[in-house]
């Protein structure tokens, strides 16, 4: 019998990529996400494109539509990019926590052996490095935290979790832009560019896709896997991703301090405007002027995933910002 996947959010970026990988191992695909469908011919025909609102589906038709699955994927939920108006944590906790909660309670009600959850690598940095106390200071990332805890304790649900870093490549749909777009802008403003110090684990969109279908196939319940490829420092990376572009940059370091300055002024700015972030500004610094590099080795080798070429989704990033 042929293995199944449902990949909720199998419409979006990650699930793409993840919904190519499947196919060629064999699996039948269900891609479920919200409307409106992408263009015909981006996924493949043998690909199952399901259009719904899962936080909005019936018990008895997710329960329907879950039957036979063989794998869940979750490739959904609120990210750290979002400003909702405060309090913050509780929107975070219903998309990140309670609503995929329901999910997979549903999918081992339907028989549903295994899951995996594409959660964050602050998660990781959370248990790395707890006299930063990321998880009471950042909505966002309490609520990975706790998505972490409460999705693998389901009865009868074998679930792992991969923690993933900044994301580079491409969705082949006309008009899409990846979250990159404002710094590739900025590093095609000028030959001299300044950034903060520190760095960070880096990653192809298909090695995540490579990634996903390796945890589907061999990933232990209860796991949390740190998935990284290369470990950059901000410098090399916005080096990396001006030579994808065909230019040369030299990147200036800025003094924490004033990293720290700019943050609280955005923060100001969203309090002002009833807002909260995901990432509390006022506290992220620290964060994002570490080294916040990953050791890829242990994952792909317990995952059984080869990684792809980094600088290749380097250029498919600057290509699609164009």
């Amino acid at each position: 019998m042929s293995k199944r996947v449902f990949i909720v959010g199998g419409t979006g970026f990650l699930g793409y990529h993840a919904a190519l990988e499947f196919l060629k191992a064999g699996w039948d695909v269900v891609a479920a996400g919200l409307p409106p469908a992408p263009p015909t011919g981006i996924l493949p025909p043998e690909v199952q494109i399901q259009l719904q609102d899962y936080t909005r589906t019936p018990d008895a038709e997710l329960l329907y539509q879950l039957h036979g699955v063989t794998a869940l994927v979750f490739a959904a939920g609120l990210d750290d990019r979002s400003t909702p108006a405060k309090p913050a944590f509780p929107k975070f906790r219903q998309a990140n926590v309670l609503a995929p909660q329901r999910l997979f309670q549903l999918a081992a009600q339907a028989g549903v052996k295994r899951a995996v959850v594409l959660g964050s690598y602050f998660a990781y940095f959370n248990r790395q490095w707890p006299e930063l106390h990321l998880a009471d200071h950042h909505p966002y990332i309490r609520s990975r935290v706790e998505q972490e805890k409460a999705l693998t304790s389901i009865p009868g649900l074998e679930t792992c979790i991969l923690e993933l870093p900044y994301i580079f490549g491409r969705m082949p749909v006309p008009g899409w832009k990846p979250l990159w777009t404002p710094l590739v802008k900025y590093i095609r403003s000028s030959r001299i560019v300044f950034y903060m110090k520190g760095g960070t684990a880096c990653i192809s969109a298909r090695t995540v896709g490579r990634a996903i279908l390796g945890a589907a196939e061999n990933g232990r319940s209860g796991e949390s896997y740190p998935i990284g490829q290369e470990n950059l420092s901000w410098a090399q990376m916005l080096s990396r991703l001006a030579a994808a572009d065909g230019r040369q940059l030299t990147v200036k370091t800025l003094p924490t301090g004033l990293i720290r300055l700019a943050l609280r002024v955005v923060h100001v700015a969203q309090t002002l405007q009833g807002r909260e972030g995901g990432l509390d500004l006022r506290h992220f610094a620290p964060l994002q002027t570490a080294n916040t590099f990953v050791d890829p080795q242990p994952s792909q080798t317990a995952l059984g995933f080869v990684p792809s070429p980094l600088d290749e989704a380097f250029g498919e990033t600057v290509s699609a910002c164009s």
